[in-house]
């Protein structure tokens, strides 16, 4: 065996594989540079640690699968038992299965098989970079004693070296999503553990390690994510030993994961990225792989209205017909028929379940609807929740042994609903046939708005735990759906945004951030968000003027530029509105049009300005020929006039001028005059923008201001 360099997009993956053991990860980060053979092998001598006072009598090093064999006096990796025997491994290598092509465009990958013939287990790490500068790892565990092995947790590790000093993760709770919380990194372990039996609004989406004062556009950061729908864990260690470790894998339940003679598991991807260059690095690394991804939306994400806050469950044709005749004059181009449109549905708490239109509501069917929308030229959208049911409901009424429950009793009700388990064949094949029904019979459905309204509680499949099996039956769900119905595309949405992850997102087109749609609380949530999905990825609405969720009021400017950068769409009882607020309305949506080619592929910067009171993010076209950026005032700051505002992300060499978007509103300011450059725009080095940048004006409270860059050379 060798010393071995995987190398791509600035990062380098060092696998030390000369000993007997699991091999040891020497580095991953940045480029390591042209190293020999000789040159690899004394870079991971060179990090060996020594043997000190009081310790083992051999120095003790980190392997792809820390084992207690080898000293790891930290979190298990793997744990597990069977009838209380094979507790604990010693992996011995048997080979390495390399694929390292010359052409950098495609992944390197290495696959490490390992057995321990004691304990009766066999081991697969297979470790990816990819063209990105990505990493992606995953173990493979296969049981091949002679009786059942109980697994407890197998959890994919990956080192930090020490200069990585402080740690940012994400929590929340419904309608404020991803907020981050920061903190300097002890030794010790800090775990985030989600068991909701879905992602979770508390989930973080990136756990990140930095060097102190990282921010968006400076310091050195290794982050991992946990690509799993289901009940999971990530964290972040530090032994007394001097190691750090990075990992994440899936929270299992005693009794869970239950192996059998010859039977695998095999643990979620956990995605893991390098950046020297802050936090925008590591974005900029997630969503380019993101992009790369062939399902990856290719065509322009239509502009949406979502008719959920004009109507709510009140389901009239003629209102709804209306509703999609000032949709299309504002410019809308997908039309959404939310909650209410099937059997018994005129309030939460019935029907869910029975997924047959209401011949009541609707006694022509959705035919009349679609008909009219798709005339207008506009894509027709329908909400479904198919992994929960009412137990007001036939289907309840029919098969309440298909529910999601411990014996003899149901979980604590959450909406007025249970949650259906997928994981019986009936449930399963009930629920294909009636969402391949709907779509076969209404042809003009191209989008399902897939919700999910409440945590998995005790939820027990056949008397043992059931979240994995319940996990891995809704992704087959949705990959047999999308084989039948290739043409349709799929929004994640679990009220709000308590859905959102990589492994969901191989099978959808968007998410549903939050279900608030206040301005103000969207800056942070699509921020942050934004940190590990790119702009298109992210359903970005305009609310209505008071908030449903904070009471708070805003203006039309503030919110269609908060929502701006996303996949965009309206929220909002459109029918309602004045003629000046639909003029104005249009003018924004006609502003994303001509921008959206731009937002949805370029490159996300987020700006590190030192008054709190202003934010401020932007796209950068990949060929540095365009930017688009937007400020925003949150609250008054203690400084009269905030300081000057630097443009990230431009190409320093080439001259560009930036000037205020037209056609839209200029934001309230309280300003006696404003900056000299304002209204004509101004023509400056991408160096000097980037380093000096261009003065604000004094905008209100709650105001935004985007800026339209174009290169003049």
């Amino acid at each position: 065996m060798s010393v071995l360099h995987l190398r791509r997009a600035r990062t380098s993956l060092v696998l030390d594989a000369r000993g007997p053991g699991l091999p040891r990860l020497v580095h991953w980060g940045g480029d390591v540079g042209d190293l020999d053979d000789d040159g690899l092998r004394q870079l991971a001598d060179a990090t060996v640690p020594p043997v000190v006072p009081s310790s083992f009598d051999a120095p003790t090093v980190l392997s792809l699968l820390p084992e207690a064999s080898a000293g790891w006096s930290g979190r298990p990796a793997l744990a597990g038992h069977r009838d209380r025997a094979d507790w604990s491994t010693a992996f011995r290598l048997d080979r390495l299965d390399v694929d390292d092509p010359s052409d950098v465009a495609a992944p390197a990958r290495v696959d490490v098989h390992a057995g321990d013939p004691d304990a009766g287990l066999s081991l697969t790490v297979e470790l990816t970079l990819d063209p990105t500068g990505l990493v992606l790892l995953r173990h493979r565990l296969r049981n091949d004693g002679a009786g059942p092995y109980e697994l407890r947790e197998l959890t994919p590790v990956l080192p930090v070296p020490a200069v990585a000093t402080e740690l940012l993760d994400l929590t929340g709770r419904w309608c404020r999503e991803r907020s981050p919380q920061r903190h300097p990194w002890p030794v010790g372990t800090w775990v985030r553990e989600g068991r909701h039996g879905r992602t979770g609004h508390d989930a973080t989406l990136l756990l990140v390690a930095g060097t102190a004062g990282f921010g968006f556009g400076s310091g050195e950061l290794w982050a991992v994510h946990t690509a799993w729908s289901g009940d999971h864990v990530t964290f972040a260690e530090r032994r007394p030993t001097g190691t750090a470790t990075l990992g994440g894998g899936e929270l299992l339940t005693p009794g869970e994961v239950v192996l059998g003679p010859g039977e695998s598991y095999a643990t979620p991807l956990l995605y893991a990225a390098w950046s020297d260059t802050g936090l925008d690095g590591l974005s900029d690394v997630l969503h380019t792989h993101l992009r790369a991804r062939p399902r990856h939306p290719r065509t322009p994400r239509p502009v949406t209205l979502n008719v959920w806050e004009a109507v709510y469950f009140d389901h009239d044709l003629d209102r709804l017909r209306a509703l999609a005749d000032q949709a299309a004059e504002v410019g809308v181009e997908r039309f959404v028929l939310d909650d209410g449109w099937f059997r018994g549905r005129r309030a939460d708490t019935a029907g869910l379940g029975d997924w047959y239109v209401d011949e009541g509501v609707w006694p022509d069917g959705l035919h009349p609807l679609i008909e009219h929308v798709t005339k207008l030229g506009l894509q027709f959208g329908l909400w479904v929740e198919p992994e929960m049911v009412n137990p007001d409901s036939d289907l309840f009424r029919d098969h309440p042994e298909w529910v999601l429950a411990t014996p003899g009793r149901l979980p604590l009700s959450w909406r007025n609903q249970q949650v259906l388990d997928l994981a019986q064949p009936g449930a399963y094949a009930y629920l294909l046939e009636r969402l391949d029904a709907l779509l076969t019979e209404h042809p003009g459905i191209s989008y399902l708005k897939w919700d999910h309204n409440r945590d998995l509680a005790e939820a027990g499949h056949h008397g043992r735990p059931g979240v994995h099996a319940q996990t891995e039956a809704v992704y087959r769900l949705l990959d047999e759906l999308r084989r039948r119905h290739r043409s349709v595309e799929i929004e994640s949405c679990a009220s709000g945004g308590a859905r959102v992850d990589l492994e969901i997102l191989a099978r959808t087109d968007r998410v549903w951030a939050s279900d608030c749609n206040d301005a103000l609380e969207r800056l942070a949530i699509q921020r942050w968000t934004g940190l590990l999905l790119p702009p298109e990825l992210v359903g970005s609405h305009i609310g209505p003027e008071r908030s449903h969720t904070t009471n708070r009021v805003h203006d039309l400017g503030f919110r269609a530029a908060v929502a701006f950068f996303g996949h965009y769409g309206i929220e909002w009882d459109i029918a309602s509105i004045s003629p000046a607020q639909r003029a104005e309305l249009a003018a924004w949506v006609a502003l994303h049009k001509r921008l959206r080619p731009l937002l949805h592929t370029g490159r996300t910067v987020r700006v590190d300005h030192p008054d709190p009171a202003v934010w401020a993010h932007g796209v950068v076209a990949p060929d540095g020929s365009r930017a688009v950026y937007a400020v925003s005032r949150l609250t008054t700051s203690v400084a009269q006039v905030p300081g000057a505002l630097r443009l990230p992300g431009l190409d320093r060499r080439r001259r560009y001028t930036v000037r205020p978007a037209e056609g839209v509103p200029a934001p309230a300011t309280m300003q006696r005059t404003e900056p000299g450059w304002l209204p004509t725009g101004v023509t400056l080095t991408g160096a000097a923008l980037g380093s000096v940048g261009v003065q604000l004006p004094a905008l209100h409270p709650e105001q935004a201001l985007l800026l339209e860059v174009s290169a003049v050379d």
